[in-house]
């Protein structure tokens, strides 16, 4: 039996062949709203994000009763955060990292700022008066002067860790199962939270491939 084209669409968003998101809006979906690929904190395999299709099967913090000086190793090759104290493994969190003309740096660094309700000052998108949104993918260097009635809305980065200079750091955001940030390195919200409160300036990071 012939399928008729119209019908297509519908049967392949049913099975969930057809992408949730557009992986380069740092809000994590076209509504502005952004979207998190929530960390479990229980047994694996039990947690879902709506419209991601992604399940987080790795990501966990044991750290309650660990102590020492706090280290982070990010793997870009694996995609993984993994959390020491003292030497210690206490947490492994998914990761997305920047995507190709973005890559996340690799090498030694330091934590160098804490900001819970951070926003970007690079990336974000132009909204109207009336909250509309225009533009979900802005670059400020690239086109820094929204159009008339609109304003420029810095993507939200909650539970920032800068680690560069330049900007990069973790926070919690948008988890497509692949690199698809600016640079930084996105955790799933549970996880941003867990590595945020157990930081501190100069705790060192390492990012490698």
């Amino acid at each position: 039996m012939k399928i008729p084209p119209p019908i297509i669409p519908i049967l392949a968003l049913a099975l969930g062949i057809l992408p949730a998101c557009n992986s380069s809006n740092p809000y994590g979906d076209l509504s502005g709203r952004t979207v998190y690929l929530e960390s479990l904190g229980q047994p694996a395999g039990s947690s879902r994000t709506p419209g991601s299709g992604q399940r987080d099967n790795v990501s966990y913090w044991d750290g309650s009763g660990a102590s020492g000086p706090p280290s982070i190793r990010i793997s870009l090759g694996q995609q993984r955060a993994r959390f020491y104290k003292g030497g210690t493994l206490v947490g492994i969190s998914q990761i997305s990292s920047g995507r190709e003309g973005f890559k996340t740096p690799t090498g030694s660094y330091k934590i160098t700022q804490k900001s819970a309700n951070h926003r970007s000052n690079l990336y974000g998108v132009w909204k109207t008066s009336d909250g509309t949104v225009i533009n979900n993918d802005v670059d400020v260097r690239k086109t820094p002067n929204p159009p008339p009635g609109a304003r420029y809305e810095g993507a939200p980065m909650p539970y920032f860790m800068r680690i560069t200079s330049s900007g990069v750091g973790m926070h919690a955001g948008y988890l497509p199962g692949f690199p698809a940030s600016h640079g930084c390195i996105r955790m799933p919200e549970k996880m941003a939270q867990h590595f945020f409160h157990h930081v501190r300036h100069g705790t060192p990071v390492t990012v490698s491939y």
